[in-house]
């Protein structure tokens, strides 16, 4: 807090003569309306709260900077990715995703783990998670699965049978479902967990060769969860332990860092590769790509104001620079829409001129004008439209992503990709999972769903049965089910199960 004794103004420069007694008509009043400074603080005051994100509400950030440690050329032309050593300035936004503004930092959740680089050739944004993979593949199914991750219509309160019905109705959610319900769906902190695109992209260089890619941030502070019962406790104790966490490391100095490692795959491994590789819901084995160390993020600076920085950072998977581009990843493609779209509701027209979001190592060139809160020059007397003969800026043909070959008939499909969406999360099950993580994650899910009516247990355990019989079979025994039922269930075809245990 600085020590300036500067002189208290109106919001338009007027000195205040006086903050603690309203003008009045004598003593006691009534109060004048001619109190110019009380009818702008109130109202300032009445427009303090700007919309709640309908995701992400609650969330900490810090600045940093991302450095180049290997050499990418062969797969981008992004100049911040160019020279190994090569600095770029970063802010991140760590968040919860399903909880309200005022929820607890230890909630059973994935985080979010949002990155905007400020790059010269503009601002650079992944909106990734904490896990590798989503819930769904299809972004038409997200407006219904964010809803199921709120609160009841008719109560108000978070509802076990809304979040289950979704979940069991919906199996290609049984990959995140099995990372959230470990303990890695509790972090220690923020600083403890690692950062995943989830989403593939695509590089390209400057011979107009592309690749596609997923980004890791591995946390060099080590991983570490929390066990159900410390998260539970840590709920009551402090609901804002990571966001406390995260201010007090930094201005410590103990400045947290992460590691960037990529998945790389040429188009021709993409058509061959066993899984879809724009499957969100899928990984790519690191044994069929292993990930390859390219850089370095470090956070070394606390935002000075929470709602400047933090509140009106807006980050949107659409913000590409040359070198990097979307993939026909169907959720990544309705993100590409939704990000920017919520922000003009909750900001404003003009949310990209808010310091934290302008660009800071590039200029800003273009014909967009007027709008709310337009607080740039607004262009000048520049030329407000193109092409025009006044010397207005122009295209750069050579910013062009290299095209790739698309077709089909325009439909609404269904996934038809022959791999299925349980073997990846009984090969997390079996295969990556001690027994002790497996012991936990058994006892997570119980404990959360004994609260959904029992036909809502079978259907989701049916689904844990197809996983994998033993993590189907621990549930069901954990519900108090009837394993035989949930065997006969998971034998059958999604929509046979679903009329079997219909309302």
């Amino acid at each position: 807090m600085s020590d300036n004794k500067d002189t208290y103004t109106t919001g338009f420069g007027a000195p205040v003569d006086d903050d603690q007694n309203s003008k009045t008509a004598g003593s006691p009043g009534p109060v004048l309306m001619q109190d110019v400074h009380l009818l702008e603080k109130l109202g300032h005051f009445n427009r303090e709260r700007i919309p709640e994100r309908v995701v992400h509400a609650k969330g900490a950030g810090a600045h940093g900077y991302f450095e180049v440690t290997a050499d990418v050329t062969k797969y981008t032309k992004a100049k911040f990715l160019s020279e190994v050593g090569k600095k770029t300035d970063v802010f991140i936004r760590f968040s919860t995703v399903g909880g309200e503004k005022g929820s607890a930092d230890a909630e059973r959740d994935p985080r979010g783990f949002a990155l905007k680089f400020y790059t010269e050739e503009g601002n650079y944004d992944m909106t990734g998670n904490n896990t590798p993979v989503f819930f769904i593949r299809d972004p038409l199914k997200f407006p219904d699965f964010i809803h199921t991750q709120k609160r009841n219509p008719e109560t108000n309160l978070k509802d076990a049978d809304m979040f289950w019905d979704f979940l069991s109705l919906t199996p290609e959610s049984i990959h995140q479902v099995t990372i959230l319900f470990s303990d890695r769906g509790t972090p220690r902190t923020f600083r403890n967990m690692n950062g995943y695109s989830s989403h593939t992209y695509k590089w390209y260089n400057e011979k107009g060769e592309y690749y596609w890619v997923k980004y890791h941030f591995k946390t060099e502070q080590h991983i570490q969860n929390f066990a159900r019962d410390d998260a539970t406790k840590m709920k009551g104790e402090d609901p804002d332990h990571a966001t406390r966490d995260l201010f007090d490391a930094i201005a410590r100095g103990d400045f947290p860092s992460w590691r960037l490692e990529m998945q790389i795959m040429t188009p021709e491994q993409a058509k061959e590769y066993r899984f879809d590789p724009f499957d969100v819901t899928k990984v790519w084995f690191h044994a069929d790509f292993p990930p390859m160390t390219i850089g370095r993020m470090v956070l070394d600076k606390n935002p000075e104001n929470y709602f400047a920085e933090v509140e009106q950072a807006a980050f949107s998977p659409a913000n590409f620079v040359p070198g990097i581009a979307a993939s026909p990843d169907k959720m990544l493609q309705g993100r590409l829409f939704a990000y920017h779209d919520t922000h003009l509701h909750r900001l404003g027209p003009n949310y990209h001129l808010l310091p934290i979001n302008s660009p800071k190592a590039t200029k800003v060139n273009y014909y967009q004008r007027d709008g709310a809160m337009n607080f740039s020059d607004n262009g000048g007397g520049a030329p407000n439209y193109y092409p025009n003969s006044f010397g207005g800026p122009e295209p750069q043909p050579g910013a062009a992503e290299p095209p790739f070959e698309v077709e089909g008939t325009a439909d609404r499909h269904p996934y038809t990709h022959p791999n299925d969406d349980f073997f990846q999360a009984g090969e997390l099950y079996r295969r990556v999972m001690t027994d002790e993580d497996r012991t936990n994650l058994v006892g997570n899910i119980t404990t959360h769903l004994v609260k959904a009516e029992k036909r809502i247990q079978l259907r989701q355990s049916a689904v844990f049965y197809k996983a994998d019989p033993e993590y189907g079979s621990r549930v069901a025994e954990g519900l108090g089910l009837d394993v035989k039922e949930v065997e006969q269930l998971a034998a059958m075809s999604q929509e046979e199960r679903a009329k079997a245990t219909a309302g």
